[in-house]
């Protein structure tokens, strides 16, 4: 049994219950642009083996994530559909203003970073500011996470029946018990926000929404896995023991978010 990892586990659910539970949309908001920004700066340290990153441009797009609920709402439409074509913009301008001292290659590897950490982290902010958000929110955390702990233990004790090269300690009986563990805890999570916050939501569409967002935050976690199999590294950092980087630990939460904000409208 890996001690760090479970004790990691222990002292950072706290602090993330006490973030969502006491912090109002904006505390969480920052929260979200400083996890982004030790995420980000992993995912650059990491290719930086095979390029040169644009950093200063993917520390400010994570800063941006703390300004969502406070930018007006039209506005802020507005930047959304600016953001990319912005974003593709400022770093051709880098290539032309350095003289292709920073390349195609390098821009191509830091816009992926962003799209992938910043902009997926932003549905997290996007769901903690729906209506009920803050119940929501819970959602995907198990969803993620209650994957991860159900695959793991598992998977340590039971699995025989390896899923893939891209991960090899991933066996597929870790897969389904980690799927199978997200629904019944989603399902409890059900019945507790249904009986004692007064909710509605209906038991067949959440064990739906539990099976598709634990498989979808399984492929980000293979995802997240086969970039670092390309770059040749085990872990993104070492920032969080038995876990590894913040990507480590966030990668199926941030992958399986905007597929949660959507599916959220139908409950």
């Amino acid at each position: 049994m890996d001690i760090k990892r479970i004790t990691s586990g222990l002292l950072g659910f706290p602090l993330v219950l006490i973030v969502l539970i006491i912090g109002n949309k904006y505390v969480v908001d920052i929260a979200l642009a400083i996890i982004a920004i030790l995420a980000i700066d992993e995912y650059f340290n990491a290719i930086s083996k095979i390029s040169k990153p644009v950093r200063w441009i993917g520390y400010i797009s994570c800063i941006s994530i703390a300004l969502i609920h406070v930018i007006p709402e039209e506005y802020l439409v507005i930047a959304s559909i600016l953001a990319i074509p912005t974003l593709l913009l400022i770093l051709f301008a880098q290539v032309i203003a350095t003289e292709m001292k920073t390349n195609f290659k390098d821009i191509a590897y830091t816009f992926f970073g962003i799209m992938y950490v910043v902009m997926l982290i932003m549905f997290f902010a996007k769901i903690n500011g729906m209506e009920n958000g803050n119940i929501l929110i819970w959602y995907v955390i198990f969803a993620a996470w209650g994957t991860d702990i159900f695959a793991y233990f598992i998977g340590k004790y039971f699995g025989k029946h390896k899923f893939s090269k891209i991960s090899p300690k991933k066996s597929i009986e870790g897969c389904i018990a980690g799927t199978i563990g997200a629904i019944i805890i989603m399902l409890v999570y059900t019945y507790v926000a249904n009986t004692f916050w007064g909710m509605n939501y209906s038991y067949l569409t959440i064990g739906i929404i539990s099976f598709v967002l634990s498989v979808i935050g399984q492929i980000g976690d293979f995802a997240a896995s086969s970039i670092k199999r390309y770059v040749d590294i085990k872990d993104y950092s070492n920032l969080i023991p038995g876990h590894g980087g913040m990507l480590d630990r966030i990668d199926s939460l941030i992958f399986l978010a905007p597929f949660a904000y959507i599916l959220f409208m139908f409950i």
